[in-house]
């Protein structure tokens, strides 16, 4: 089974850019579940409704999500959604859920969203959340979107997992890494799998006020950036019957 997972979708460009190129590469690699990584997918941060029916109309059968999961108010109720996910280690009672499973008939693939708490939000220990939820999870094909700050975290999250889940894809730096790799001859990992969106831009933003800011340390307003866009993801080939990763590729599309 080809499994790809998308980075992080910035914007209204970004969302629209993932409808025009999502189907052909579908197509071209023969994907059979699409994850995209939707947090900031929204013009002007994070996620709502609209965004995520654009990130769903491309073909995303997952969206998974990170530390702006709820910086609109207004899109709360989204996470009604089963397959609409924010990280697991909130606390009880948050809204929403952090994992899902979806049923293919012989065989079932769950996804798995966690936050990083490195130069993070204090969420709970990710480390301590993934060993209780992986006890739940009844499938061996199990993806976890790790949206996490620090590299070193990423790499202790795919060293945790290694032989224990499918892949561990790292989220939120915006940034592709060079890294992808089998570990314990299992699990597929990547630190970050990059981003969706302006590629001439800090981060998906306007150059300018984002230079601004680390220029001169005042308040500036982001805009989201109005470059060419491109698309980066990772495609994860694994056995179904056991969960074993066997190639990961990162993908690059402009």
């Amino acid at each position: 089974m080809n499994l790809l997972h998308i980075g992080d979708v910035v914007g209204s460009a970004g969302s629209q850019f993932l409808q025009e190129k999502l189907p052909a590469i579908k197509r071209q690699y023969k994907v059979n579940m699409t994850v995209v990584n939707g947090e900031n997918s929204a013009q002007g941060n994070g996620i709502t409704r609209h965004s995520m029916e654009q990130i769903f109309s491309a073909g995303a059968d997952v969206i998974t999500t990170g530390n702006q999961c709820f910086k609109r108010r207004e899109a709360l109720p989204i996470y009604d959604n089963p397959v609409v996910l924010r990280p697991a280690n909130y606390p009880d009672g948050c809204v929403g859920h952090g994992v899902c499973t979806v049923d293919y008939g012989p065989f079932h693939v769950a996804v798995l969203n966690l936050s990083g708490t490195a130069y993070m939000d204090p969420l709970d220990n990710p480390f301590t959340v993934v060993e209780m939820l992986l006890d739940e999870i009844e499938t061996p094909n199990i993806l976890v979107d790790f949206h996490a700050e620090a590299t070193a975290e990423k790499k202790a999250m795919g060293f945790f997992l290694a032989g224990r889940v499918t892949a561990v894809v790292g989220t939120h730096t915006h940034v592709q890494t060079a890294d992808e790799t089998i570990l314990s001859g299992h699990t597929g990992y990547l630190t970050d799998v990059g981003m969706t969106g302006p590629e001439e831009s800090i981060l998906g933003v306007e150059i300018k006020p984002a230079l601004d800011r680390f220029r001169f340390h005042f308040p500036t307003r982001f805009t989201e950036g109005t470059s060419a866009c491109f698309l980066n993801g990772v495609l994860i080939g694994f056995d179904e019957k056991c969960g074993k990763c066997t190639k990961i590729q990162r993908l690059i599309i402009r």
